[in-house]
This record gives structure tokens, sequence and C-alpha cells, in this order.
């Protein structure tokens, strides 16, 4: 991908993203979804229990009531466990943000869904940290991940419709990276600092992204 994103290339609205299914592709049958669901209710009952790092995929078996080779086959290995359960985390949260209510969702000016956007991202990944972290990819493949370049659209559809002046991506890059889950997961955990102080943080940045230079 050279030169990345360009401001022009993203959306001013709703984008729908067209899939071509060929008899490869075919939509999962009803058993398969149902099983599917299944298997990722179970892992994520135990993981309440016993948190992202202790979850095992005998463990995950056992309370599925199926066997072991069943598990592997569905998700491949236990990141591949990890990453199912994170992606249906992050498809609940992006819906809060594209068609959810506002002022994180569609309905309120750009500006304060801009406001709403960080404070909502650090909750949302603070009730899920354990299962974030257990599921980082590797350094080389964070940036690439399809749900971050959701968010990274989102935050540029934003600053454009506030006018905001500058470097539209790099400014959405710097936003985003203010909530990045390792560094709140430092910054909460392991600095002491609180919530309200990350996000106070955040509105100050929005507001110096926003307000025109005299």
């Amino acid at each position: 991908m050279g030169g990345g994103m360009r401001i022009e290339d993203t959306p001013s609205g709703p984008v729908e993203l067209k899939v071509s299914v060929g008899e490869s592709a075919r939509r999962p049958r009803a058993d398969a979804v149902r099983n599917r669901a299944k298997l990722l209710d179970a892992a994520a009952r135990l993981m309440a229990d016993c948190g992202a790092a202790n979850l095992t995929m005998d463990a995950v078996a056992a309370a599925a009531e199926v066997g072991k080779g069943t598990l592997f086959r569905r998700f491949g290995d236990r990141n591949g466990l990890l990453r199912a359960l994170l992606d249906h985390e992050e498809q609940r949260f992006q819906a809060a943000f594209m068609t959810g209510p506002p002022p994180l969702g569609p309905g309120a000016p750009a500006i304060e869904r801009l406001r709403a956007f960080g404070p909502a991202v650090m909750r949302h990944e603070l009730d899920n940290l354990e299962l974030y972290l257990a599921a980082q990819p590797p350094v080389e493949r964070r940036c690439a991940v399809p749900g971050r370049g959701l968010r990274l659209t989102h935050l540029m559809i934003l600053l454009r419709e506030t006018e905001a002046t500058g470097d539209i991506e790099l400014a959405a890059e710097t936003l985003l990276a203010s909530v990045d889950t390792p560094l709140v997961h430092h910054l909460v955990r392991q600095r002491g600092m609180t919530p309200d102080r990350l996000e106070a943080a955040w509105q100050d940045l929005v507001t110096r992204f926003t307000t025109p230079a005299r």
C-alpha cells in the first residue's frame, strides 16, 4: 500500500462493501453457524471466569461438549479462537458508532461524535482488556487490522465534517494512537492514571485538531 489512505479517498457517508461469493466461499450452513456460536459462547463464559490468559482449548471443548479436534478445525488454534472472540466484541462496538444512537452514532454533529468516540473506545477496551491484549497481532501487522482501519476511516470522516484543517490522516492517526489498547493498559494499570484523565486528554486533542489556526 504505497502512500497510505489519502483524504480524498475517504468516504463521505456510509459505504457498502461488495463481496464476490464463489463456489468456495458460500454462506455457512445454519448448523455450522449455530455450532460456531455455541463454541464462542462456551469460550466467553470460561474467559469471564478464568481470564483470557488462562483460556485453554481443552477447557473450551469440554464446556461446549465437543471433541478438541472440532475446536481446532473451526478456529485453527488458541490464537484463532481469541481472534474470533475479539471479532465478536469489535463488531458490537462498530455497530455502536456506525448505526447506534447519538452522540456516538449518527444523528449528532461531527464534533460531538468525535468527543464521544475516544471515551467509548477506552471504556470498551478496558471492559475487554484481557481479550484485546491476548489477541494482539504481531507488531508488524498491528496497524493493518481491519477493525483499526475502520476506526481510522471513521475519524477521518468526522474530522473532515468539522472542517478541520491540516493533515487529516495524521490527525486521525494521532487520535487513534492515544487510545491504543496497550497504551491505555500501561497508563491505567501500570502508571495509575484514571480513565477520566485519559478522556480529558482525548477532548483536548479533539479541540486542538478542530480549532482553526489564527
